[in-house]
Order: C-alpha cells, then structure tokens, then sequence
C-alpha cells in the first residue's frame, strides 16, 4: 500500500501542475511556479512562529501567505519598475527564499523546519500520516488536500476555460473585446499559488517545478489541439509518476529526484522522435 499512497500523491500533483502549467507555458511564465514553490519558505517560518506548531493548516497558511506575496511582488516589479517578467521572478523569489534560510537557521533550529524538506519534499514518508476519511479509506492527510485542490481546479479550468483560453493565446484582443484580462490574470495566479503551496510539503519545489513544465512541454510536442494537451499533460505526469517511483524503488535513491528525471528523458525520447518524424514527413512533402 505505501506504493500507492507514493504514486496517488505524486500523480495528484502532477495533475494540478499540468492543469496550470499548460496555461503558464503558453504565457511563457512557468517559472512563476518556481517562484512561489521557494518563496513559501518566509511565510512558513512566520507561521510557526505565532503559532508554535508545524501542523499542517498553519503552515499551509503562512506558505500560501508567501505565495501570494511573491506575485504580487512580481507584479509589481513588471510594471512599476519596468523590469522583465524573467527578471522580477529571480528577483522574488531569491529574495523570499533566502530570508526563509535565514530566519530559520537563525530562529528555527529548535523547530522540525527544514529548508532541504520544501526543495525535496517527504513524499517517501507520506503514508506515515494515514488517516480515515470515509466508508473505511484511509489515506494520507497531504494526498487529502491534493485530491480535494486537484476537483476545485478541474472545476475552475472548465468553468473559466473560455477566459483563460482568449487572455492567454490573444490578450490583446481580450483586452478590445472587454474581456476582463486582469481577473483572469489573478485568477490563474491564484490557482498557481494554490497548487504550489499545497504541493511543496508533499513533494517539494524541485518536483513542482518538473511537473509544471516537463508534462505540458511533452503534451505540446504531440498536439496542437489545447484542450487535448492539457489532458495528455495530465497523463504524461501519472505515467511519469509511476516510472520514476520504480525507478527510484530500483535504484534505491529519492523519488523526487527520480521522477524529475524520468521527466525530462521522457521530453527528450518525444522530442527526438518528433523531430525525425518532421524531418521525414518534410522529405516526402518535397
């Protein structure tokens, strides 16, 4: 069963990340993602602090704190100080991710916080918090929230599909249409902040940020259709999941390095084999 506890919690993550990392990859801002997953680090450290716990709702609350805190962050810097968006995300994030470092190594050694714990993650040790839900199951409290964030966005992209779809692929003219781009904007943002704070305590940063970008980047080598690469995204992710787990059970090293890995050699198998079979396809058309 700890298997499947590992391989449920890491294909709810990568569902919720290809979910949002399609739409950041067409907006050429997946890197936000990686943004928010360091910059919990401040907002964790705080929440401990007032409330003296590391229980999973005031950390959680602190992390999303954090998140929230670097878009707006980013936001800023893109338009008041004119700086590009690359640029005011490296910014943020560094800038929120070291003081985190450095309030806990100065404030936090008494305390189970770990810095190495948000870039890696503990999803070896996610059955350790198996509890009962209903009619007898019973899972751990992390793959809990993941399936509830994983239902409230699914439900989110097909309820706002049609906003989403025109303010990232034409703002512009979203934007004449009266399309309000700007809630759009945060709407997503919202749902990125979301996924990355709830995602890191189970998998870490390193691991979201692979699946907010591998997943939809193989999905967008195989289709042109959008609604079809989220889906195949979403896909891609649980079979990589499921590959890296037994490969890193086969190896015997992290899960999340692992998967991370399976990853990108998933792309890098796809890209090749789509690149020669443009090449061949180029050669007959001539």
């Amino acid at each position: 069963m700890n298997d499947f506890y590992t391989i449920l919690t890491a294909s709810l993550v990568a569902i919720n990340c290809a979910l949002m990392g399609g739409f950041l990859m067409m907006r050429k801002m997946v890197m936000i993602g990686d943004a928010i997953s360091h910059a919990v680090l401040p907002g964790i450290f705080v929440a401990y602090y007032i409330s003296g716990s590391t229980a999973s709702l005031p950390i959680l609350a602190g992390a999303a704190f954090s998140g929230i805190l670097a878009t707006l962050m980013i936001e800023w810097f893109t338009k008041k100080a004119r700086l590009q968006s690359d640029a005011a995300i490296g910014i943020s994030y560094t800038l929120l991710f070291a003081i985190g470092i450095i309030l806990i190594s100065k404030w936090g050694q008494n305390a189970d916080l770990d810095q190495q714990c948000v870039l890696y993650g503990e999803i070896e040790q996610i059955s350790f918090w198996l509890q009962p839900i209903a009619f007898g199951i019973v899972l751990p409290k992390q793959t809990v929230i993941l399936l509830a964030v994983a239902v409230l966005l699914i439900g989110a992209v097909i309820w706002g599909y049609k906003g989403l779809f025109i303010t990232t692929f034409d703002p512009d003219f979203a934007l004449s249409t009266g399309v309000a781009v700007t809630f759009w904007h945060y709407f997503l943002m919202s749902g990125v902040s979301l996924t990355t704070v709830v995602s890191f305590e189970s998998v870490g940063a390193i691991l979201v940020i692979a699946f907010l970008s591998g997943p939809p980047a193989i999905a967008y080598l195989l289709t042109e259709d959008f609604k079809k690469m989220l889906i195949l995204a979403c896909l891609v992710g649980i079979l990589c999941s499921i590959g890296g787990y037994y490969t890193a059970k086969w190896l015997d090293v992290s899960v999340a390095g692992a998967i991370s890995t399976f990853i990108g050699l998933v792309f890098m198998i796809v890209f090749i084999g789509t690149s020669v079979l443009k090449r061949k396809v180029d050669v007959i058309s001539t």
